[in-house]
């Protein structure tokens, strides 16, 4: 078999393998938006404790996936569960977050460049190459150099405070939602582990803090 017919058929493995997620993705998103609306109505099909802590784990999940607007089941359980359930949501989306950034932070580096050169993305392949042998300082260094003059220095001293503003961006699913940004997060070996968990931690704390201390005061969009 030649390089490129090698290479064909590693990316049709690969999408292949892609599909089966998207189908068992929707199947997952499926389940947990009809077991919330269940919840809602009263009508579940298992012990209440249970329910939501199966659909818990599904959030954590839902949210740590790329392009997967999972925030409508957090706020569809604060809106059925009320203040109860806010601190779980937390440390739900503290999970899921940081499980998307330590699946992009194991992700090995010839693998991704691999990857990147069967979709036809060579410079991203490339550039993945030159900064392979690089300690973070030194990507630093490389990245920050040709950046614009504006965003070397946010990248360089403030990229916990940028990761946290794309977190809570309004729209960020077009930038592949929480779970994109911290699987980016990881490949890019930028961040640090502890900083990255308290940066997220703070991140996704305002919502959960508003609902457990106003409760039902506070109005929550329906959907």
């Amino acid at each position: 078999m030649t390089i490129r017919g090698a290479s064909i058929g590693r990316l049709l493995l690969r999408l292949g393998a892609l599909a089966l997620v998207v189908w068992l993705v929707h199947l997952l998103i499926g389940w947990t938006m009809t077991e919330a609306d269940a919840l809602k109505s009263d009508a579940r099909s298992m012990p209440a404790l249970a329910l939501v802590a199966l659909l818990l784990v599904a959030y954590a999940l839902l949210i740590a996936l790329p392009f997967v607007p999972g925030a409508e089941l957090g706020i569809t359980l604060m809106m059925v569960e009320g203040a109860a359930i806010a601190p779980f949501i937390w440390a739900a989306t503290l999970s899921g977050l940081a499980l998307a950034y330590g699946v992009g932070s194991l992700l090995p580096d010839p693998m991704l460049r691999r990857f990147l050169a069967d979709l036809g993305l060579r410079r991203a392949a490339d550039l993945v190459a030159t900064l392979q042998p690089l300690d973070r300082a030194a990507r630093l260094d490389f990245l920050g150099a040709r950046l614009p003059r504006r965003l070397s220095p946010l990248v360089r001293g403030q990229r916990y405070v940028l990761l946290a503003l794309l977190i809570n961006l309004p729209g960020n699913t077009l930038l592949g939602g929480g779970g994109g940004i911290l699987l980016i997060a990881g490949v890019s070996r930028l961040f640090s582990l502890a900083a990255t968990l308290l940066t997220i931690a703070i991140a996704v704390a305002p919502v959960p803090i508003l609902v457990f201390w106003l409760g039902e005061g506070l109005p929550l969009p329906g959907f």
